[in-house]
């Protein structure tokens, strides 16, 4: 029985170790780095929720065990040695099966945690990222803004219709045709800056 139990040591280590190291990494971790997290803390779990399963019922077959002793102890009282030290290597071997159960409980605590950490990092850099592309959107929205006025008024003059100022030989007409589009886009421009 204690090799049974002195079996799952190694496994509970690996598990104990591999549970630090991602509560560790999870928050540190660049966003390129991080790709395998998340099947790293499922793998964790999986292994934590097996070994739990496997040792809560190594702890009711030796309470069972620790039973029949005590009993057997009451019926045969003139045998000293054997039952009673039984008994008291089943109660350690019980212990040692509880306080692993303890800390697989624990580990998967850590591991929930972390799980939680990383989605909520996860969904900050979503928010962060989504904020960017509003960002850009907005200023996109505001240069096309600016620029439709000037467009409908040079696609106006573009089409087969009379331009004014077309007959005459100065350029004045040119010069202030294009200062209004240039005092359209000077408008928006400081209107928009206003509003941010």
């Amino acid at each position: 029985m204690d090799d049974i139990t002195d079996y799952f040591a190694p496994l509970i280590h690996k598990v104990e170790f591999e549970s630090d190291a991602i509560d560790q990494l999870v928050m540190v971790l660049k966003n390129s780095e991080r790709q395998d997290m998340l099947v790293r803390i499922g793998l964790c779990r999986k292994m934590v929720t097996m070994l739990s399963k496997m040792l809560g019922t190594k702890v009711d077959v030796i309470k069972g065990l620790i039973k029949r002793c005590d009993d057997k102890l009451l019926v045969n009282d003139s045998d000293k040695n054997g039952p009673g030290d039984v008994s008291l290597y089943l109660g350690d071997i019980q212990d040692h099966l509880i306080t692993m159960l303890q800390n697989l409980n624990h580990y998967e605590t850590m591991l929930s945690r972390a799980h939680s950490n990383y989605l909520a990092q996860i969904s900050i850099e979503i928010t962060q990222l989504s904020n960017k592309t509003n960002e850009v959107l907005n200023r996109m929205t505001v240069f096309g803004t600016i620029l439709l006025p000037m467009n409908v008024i040079t696609g106006l003059f573009g089409m087969n219709v009379q331009v004014p100022g077309q007959n005459v030989e100065n350029v004045a007409w040119f010069f202030s045709i294009f200062s209004v589009l240039i005092a359209i886009g000077v408008f928006g421009t400081v209107l928009f800056r206003k509003e941010e």
